[in-house]
């Protein structure tokens, strides 16, 4: 998940634009000096055609100075235009993310993302604006070799962009502070583009500003009018509107000098007719379009091969199926979002709302995953404007006319504009917070570029978000690793204090910053990981890793770039004790390497080296000494690490190929295995993969995949879905090294039966257990073998129920000592006495005990709940997690009047008489519910006279004295005052003057006069009265007036 951090960066065409000389005024292929055509004339409607106005190349070149801005004056002028044209209309993004445009009514602004700096820009001519009309959409070539304008009368400007990697239009220079001759820092070695000045190069800037130039390519007319259109690798996707007709032209004629082909929408059958194309996207991973239409409804589209065509029949260039079909105008798809990593579809509908479907296959089954509603009213967020997922898919971006807001994957909401001050950030000028046309992710996710409403500036907003997300690892989920644009943030909460853990102050994380000598180059971030104890972590940019020791707060980089840039890191990184071993892939070759935190990073001091056959999907520690690598072939590799004093080695034990069951291994983000308990202890680990049950993340389904031997002896698995939508899992036995519960050997405290004793029932607590987040609610299942034990398909047996725990903040850990889960929330920091607003995160914590205790108790498995219970009753809150056991069922049988045969807290109440702290938990439980509630509550319970007796006796006055609250409410006054007075004079007894002081308070609200008060403190002698009062209290009476007698 993402979250949004800081104050966004500011950028606009006018202060960050090129010099004079890099401006282009475009008379896009017209003669200045010959009249403009009539801007009002028609083309024929009916006939779908493409026109190529000129293929003459307006040229920035010297060579041709008439289309260029000549002299420093007009220069200014055009550089002030980028700006004075109005606000910007759209915002593309080239694939590798270096390169990004804008348009606004008038001008093409090209953008270079690190540096963030204006590197050309086309500004059309007056003749050009009223020959072609104004600008109103932008597309991209995804190489960013060809930038297509949309325009206002049907016209589409294409401009060729051409770089020169050797030029740089800026050169650092370094201003001494003193007049005198300055030293210069050395960083131990040059890197990138100006030698000694990269010392004053931020991440990412390595190359430099690079030189590129700008060129008019030609303008394409489309007589039937343009609704939509996409700008493809091999061609340019028009969808017309008079007719409705889908064009497809080619950026270069194919080999018959054909350009164009076009289709007609009422000539495809499964499309209905008199329905016009209103938006299309399109994924490349997937080679899936989506289509919105003018009917509100939403298609899967492909394109047809050529090569399937019957030649004698009429040519189809697309086929595709309905998935989304509104049933209320409310529900009319307006925009649409491809998520490959998770083969969704996301679908923005006209009330703000969206719809999530899941594709299955190509051939129609798109079924609906779940809906998502807008953070506010339609009146308050208004239509959607944009619909974008993160680089990963884990996050998808929705920006409305009046704000914007993000989710999960599967629905968890995440940052949003909406819980901004209106007032406060219109004040301020932040049109980021009150509205956006388009963004767009960068950096691979580190950041997001916003563009406001009727807003010519750029809005760079950095993003934290989980280390999961570029490589998944038990480690990163249980130590909680939050990456930033240039920085990781490490949870240091798990080995402090209970009460610590809980807080939510940000001095919980430790900031790190990724030495700028290595982000100058390999920026962005792509993976990072920690180890399973916590003290390292390491990260691997665009090129070569680093790595990072939490106690010393020592980076270690490569020393010799060369060795740094000869490979990248593919397939993730994890820690084995102090080594990190990575999946690498250098010249085409597929490793697996193993660096040691104690060596220096060079590729002279590997502790060894694995060939693969592939490159590695995924790799995973599992146990103490397993590495489990699963590669692009198919093939799931199982390592045993064996350690000596003088080097560590990979010994391949076994591997298990998984063609025709895993159909896509890209797709799978998650792998682990379960191995039965025997084979732990004594089992020989060639063998681990003839008896492991495997788990996989695919495509947000987590898979069981369980060995069975066939008659021939070879292994056959029988794959069962345990749980769809599901963005992480949690396998306990993975954690089990850093992340153990709390260990008693002390009996439990009330006597179990033997299937305790022998270890039956719940005999491994939570050690075994699987938890998974589906984007909603954590759900766990206490014992993973329960769940094996039931997989198989042809048992016929359903799985065994989880528990599910709802939480209202993103879970980033399960903390199994702790008895919490772990996660973080955004909060939008505004202020009037400063001039700008900005994000962070706080820390949230969940008591998921409660949850799992209930589910035990209400399986009528009692020493199960005991057991767990027994495991955490060290922990310094666990009687609050007692407490909220008792509220949260209380109030569930108050609101739903639970029968005497269904009704659980009889169960939990006698559950809960096993601990010591069961009379305080019960005096807790009724402060912090209505008063309804306590009829309830003690229609199962003894009187509350005994409760206050027991309390005395057990010399808890602190609880004593709430039961007197009880017996106020279910009783006279008068028939409550003696055991006030014992209470009274008890404390008394024992100095205890803050007890005192609340009973005195009592009786003060009892009687505002003070004369029950003053007989009060009489009768305990504790203080006398000035003068007697002729008018005896209404609390005591005559018979009751002797001193009471208080108990040993």
């Amino acid at each position: 998940m993402y979250w949004p951090l800081g104050a966004p960066r500011i950028y606009t065409a006018a202060s960050f634009g090129p010099s004079s000389e890099g401006i282009l005024v475009s008379e896009d292929g017209l003669d200045s000096g010959a009249p403009a055509p009539d801007p009002g004339a028609r083309w024929p409607e009916r006939e779908i055609e493409v026109e190529v106005q000129s293929d003459k190349a307006a040229t920035s070149s010297d060579e041709d100075s008439s289309e260029r801005v000549g002299n420093k004056t007009n220069g200014k002028a055009a550089r002030q235009g980028l700006d004075a044209d109005g606000p910007i209309l759209s915002l593309r993004v080239s694939r590798n993310g270096l390169l990004f445009a804008t348009i606004t009514a008038k001008s093409l602004v090209i953008w270079q993302t690190r540096p963030t700096a204006v590197v050309a820009a086309v500004l059309r001519s007056s003749t050009s604006i009223e020959t072609y009309g104004q600008n109103v959409a932008l597309l991209l070539r995804p190489d960013s070799a060809i930038f297509v304008v949309q325009t206002a009368l049907g016209f589409l400007i294409t401009y060729s962009l051409a770089t020169d990697n050797d030029a740089r239009v800026y050169k650092n220079q370094i201003l001494s502070a003193t007049g005198g001759n300055a030293r210069i820092q050395s960083t131990g070695r040059s890197r990138g583009f100006g030698g000694a000045q990269d010392s004053m190069l931020g991440a990412g800037e390595g190359g430099g500003v690079r030189e590129v130039s700008i060129r008019f390519r030609m303008v394409i007319k489309v007589d039937a009018g343009i609704s939509r259109a996409l700008a493809l690798d091999n061609d340019l996707v028009v969808a017309t509107e008079k007719p409705p007709a889908v064009q497809c032209i080619r950026w270069t004629p194919d080999s018959a000098g054909n350009q164009a082909s076009t289709e007609l929408l009422s000539k495809m059958s499964w499309i209905p007719k008199k329905a016009s194309i209103s938006d299309m996207v399109h994924d490349r991973p997937m080679g899936l379009s989506t289509w919105c239409m003018s009917d509100g409804r939403a298609y899967a589209v492909q394109r047809v091969p050529t090569v399937t065509q019957d030649p004698d029949s009429p040519k189809k260039l697309f086929h595709g199926h309905c998935f989304h079909g509104p049933n209320t105008s409310d529900e009319v798809a307006i925009k649409a979002a491809i998520n490959a990593r998770f083969s969704i579809i996301a679908i923005g509908c006209a009330n703000g709302s969206l719809c999530i479907y899941t594709v299955k296959d190509y051939a129609g089954s798109v079924p609906l995953s779940h809906k998502l509603r807008a953070p506010v009213s339609f009146s308050a967020c208004g239509r959607i404007t944009d619909l974008s997922y993160s680089m990963d898919g884990y996050c998808l971006f929705v920006g409305y006319e009046k704000g914007w807001a993000m989710w999960s994957v599967y629905g968890k909401p995440g940052g949003s504009s909406f819980v901004a001050d209106r007032k406060v950030g219109q004040g301020h000028g932040e049109s980021w917070l009150t509205g956006v046309t388009a963004g767009s992710w960068l950096g691979g996710g580190s950041q997001m570029l916003l563009v406001g409403r009727d807003d010519f500036r750029l809005w760079l907003l950095d993003m934290a978000r989980s280390a999961v997300t570029g490589c998944y690892s038990s480690a990163t989920i249980s130590r909680s690793l939050l990456q930033t644009d240039t920085g990781l943030l490490v949870y240091r909460g798990y080995d402090l204090p209970d009460l610590t853990t809980l807080s939510t102050e940000s001095s919980l994380w430790h900031q790190v910053q990724v030495p700028n000598i290595y982000l100058i180059d390999q920026w962005p971030i792509r993976c990072a990981v920690i180890s399973p104890d916590g003290r390292y972590v390491a990260v691997a940019g665009r090129r070569g890793l680093a790595h990072y020791s939490v106690n010393s707060g020592r980076w270690k980089t490569f020393a010799n770039v060369g060795m740094e840039n000869d490979f990248s890191v593919r397939g993730g990184m994890c820690w084995h004790q102090h080594i990190l071993i990575a999946a690498i892939e250098a010249s085409e070759r597929f490793e697996l390497r193993l660096y040691s935190r104690e060596k220096l990073l060079d590729n002279t001091l590997l502790l060894h080296t694995e060939t693969l056959s592939s490159p590695a999907v995924l790799i995973a520690i599992s146990g103490e000494d397993s590495l489990l690598v699963y590669t692009y072939d198919n093939i799931l590799h199982h390592f045993t690490i064996t350690t000596t004093a003088e080097k560590v080695n990979l010994v391949m034990v076994g591997q298990i190929a998984f063609h025709g069951i895993v159909r896509a291994p890209a797709r799978v983000r998650a792998m682990s295995w379960i191995l039965p308990e025997d084979q732990l202890r004594d089992g020989d680990p060639s063998q681990d993969v003839a008896v492991a049950a495997v788990l996989f993340l695919v495509d947000g389904k987590l898979v069981l995949l369980q060995p069975w031997p066939s008659e021939t002896g070879a292994l056959r698995y029988d794959m069962r879905i345990l749980a769809p939508q599901v963005e992480y899992f949690v396998l306990a036995r993975d954690q089990l090294s850093t992340n153990l519960l709390p260990l008693n050997d002390e009996p439990p405290l009330s006597p179990l039966p033997d299937a305790y004793l022998n270890g039956h029932s719940n005999g491994h607590g939570l050690r075994d257990s699987l938890w998974i987040f589906n984007g909603c609610e954590v759900r766990a299942w206490s014992d993973v073998q329960d769940v094996i034990r039931q997989a198989p398909a042809d048992l016929g047996h359903e799985l065994p129920d989880a528990v599910d725990i709802w939480i209202d903040f993103y879970p980033l850990s399960i903390l199994l000592n702790k008895g919490i889960i772990l996660g973080v929330e955004p909060e939008l920091f505004q202020r009037t006495d400063i001039g700008f607003s900005f994000f962070r995160f706080i820390t949230r914590t969940h008591l998921f005990l409660p949850h799992l205790l209930r589910y035990h108790l209400s399986s009528y498995d009692s020493p199960a709940a005991l057991h767990l219970a027994h495991q955490y009753k060290t922990l310094t809150y666990f009687p609050h997690a007692l407490e909220v056991l008792l509220h949260d069922v209380l109030d569930d049988e108050v609101d739903k009047g639970a029968s005497e045969e269904t009704t659980l807290l009889p169960s939990v109440l006698s559950f809960l008489s096993s601990f010591p702290q069961y009379l305080d938990i019960l005096v807790q439980c009724t402060r912090k519910t209505e008063v309804r509630s306590w009829r309830t509550l003690f229609a199962y319970l003894p009187p509350p006279q005994e409760l206050f007796e027991e309390s005395l006796n057990r010399g808890q006055l602190k609880t004593a004295g709430g039961y007197l609250l009880v017996l106020h409410t279910f009783e006279e006054l008068s028939s409550s005052s003696q055991q006030l007075l014992r209470l009274l004079s008890r404390a008394k007894q024992e100095e205890d003057w803050e007890l005192c002081k609340e009973l005195a308070r009592f009786l003060t609200a009892l009687d505002e006069s003070g004369v029950t008060l003053r007989e009060a403190l009489k009768m305990i002698d504790l203080k006398r009265p000035s003068a007697d009062t002729s008018e005896g209290s209404f609390l005591f009476e005559k018979p009751m007036l002797d001193d009471p007698k208080v108990p040993s």
